[in-house]
């Protein structure tokens, strides 16, 4: 994954298990010079010309939003929360609806609540604490040894991912990666049908519109669980156009839709000195959270990063996150030292997994209830 800047964000605040470490790359598939050659026949001129605009868009953000501040920055301590709250008004006019009248709601609303603290290296070793309405949880890898603690259950297990065999050593190599595995999706691979949409003026600004299409399946209303890899993947599908500054090469505006996951959301984006990103305005039409949105961005003296909060509202709903990030190039592993509880229970990796599933099902299916439309996780954690 490397995803998108919005699913990485999205990753780090929504899901307990999910750290900052670099993500497996997606799958290099093997082709024959007969398929080759046919797909080099697919490719024109306009096509080219939208992947090297994208191609240059990537390089532009890179050298904009992160770059040299983080030349040898090795660690960063996350430490925020995030919320999701529902109106009693959602619940109500539910309960009316499906009783057709016959029963009246005297629901409060619903919310869930999550407290994230944490200290994550380039290089995949991480320690982080969360702590809310989903259960208590300390999740901690150094090298190729590391475990997962529930506090709720009591209960362990020693069984966790390996860090990547390439990590970085440095932030500046990890943003780096990530945009190349977006390049990886929308460029190098043949998933999306690249094309301009032409240009247009905007506040002095001359703009090229950069299009991608890879079609997906329809919305299926019944739909309630999902796996974890269709929840993040996402943007591996769907149909992406980015208005693009033709002088600077920076992002101005993005357009992405995935009608399978009920996705579709607008983006404009606003810079400070030195091309950073300032701020992004979002106006979401994604199905069940109609509504405005967004996400600010602090720096410090250094240049980096030093908080990142965010919000997508609608008439009822509202989900928030709020992070402060602390940037070092001399913390150590022993700063992320960490044990199991003495009696905790050691379990075994499936087993453990299934009951934070069950729980975060349980969770999910209450906002559900409440008036959220939120897939759940599938419960085989796959």
């Amino acid at each position: 994954m490397r995803p998108s800047v919005l699913p990485i964000l999205l990753a780090v605040t929504l899901l307990p298990a999910q750290t900052p470490a670099k993500a497996p790359r997606p799958a290099t598939a093997k082709t024959s010079p007969k398929a080759s050659a046919k797909a080099a026949v697919k490719t024109t001129p306009e096509a080219e010309a939208a992947r090297q605009g994208l191609r240059q868009t990537l390089e532009a953000v890179d050298a904009g939003w992160f770059g040299q501040p983080y030349q040898g920055v090795s660690s960063v301590q996350m430490q925020g929360t995030l919320g999701v709250a529902l109106s009693g008004a959602v619940v109500n006019q539910k309960v009316d609806t499906l009783s057709e009248g016959q029963v009246k709601g005297n629901s409060q609303g619903g919310q869930a609540n999550l407290r994230v603290k944490g200290v994550y290296f380039a290089n995949g070793d991480f320690k982080t604490d969360l702590a809310g309405d989903f259960g208590t949880l300390l999740y901690a890898r150094r090298g190729n040894r590391g475990f997962l603690y529930s506090k709720e259950q009591n209960a362990y297990t020693t069984r966790v991912d390996l860090p990547p065999s390439d990590a970085p050593t440095t932030y500046m190599a990890w943003f780096r990666q990530t945009l190349n595995d977006i390049k990886a999706v929308y460029i190098d691979a043949p998933t999306f049908k690249a094309s301009l949409a032409g240009e247009e003026t905007s506040g002095g600004r001359t703009l090229q519109r950069l299009v991608f299409n890879a079609p997906t399946q329809g919305w299926d209303a019944k739909k309630r669980e999902q796996s974890l890899a269709q929840s993040l993947g996402f943007w591996k599908r769907g149909k992406l156009e980015v208005a693009v500054d033709k002088a600077t090469k920076q992002p101005q505006r993005l357009d992405f839709r995935n009608d399978e996951q009920g996705i579709h959301t607008r983006m404009e984006f606003s810079y400070g000195e030195g091309g950073k990103l300032q701020s992004v305005n979002v106006a979401n039409s994604s199905r069940g959270f109609e509504g405005p949105g967004w996400l600010r961005i602090g720096y410090g003296g250094d240049g980096r990063m030093s908080s990142v909060a965010g919000e997508l509202a609608s008439q009822d709903k509202k989900v928030s996150f709020a992070m402060d990030l602390a940037w070092s190039r001399t913390r150590t592993a022993a700063d992320i030292a960490a044990i199991p509880p003495a009696g905790a229970t050691k379990r075994g990796r499936e087993e453990m997994e299934t009951q934070l599933l069950v729980g975060l099902a349980g969770k999910l299916f209450d906002l559900q209830r409440a008036g959220l439309n939120l897939r759940s996780v599938a419960i085989s954690g796959k």
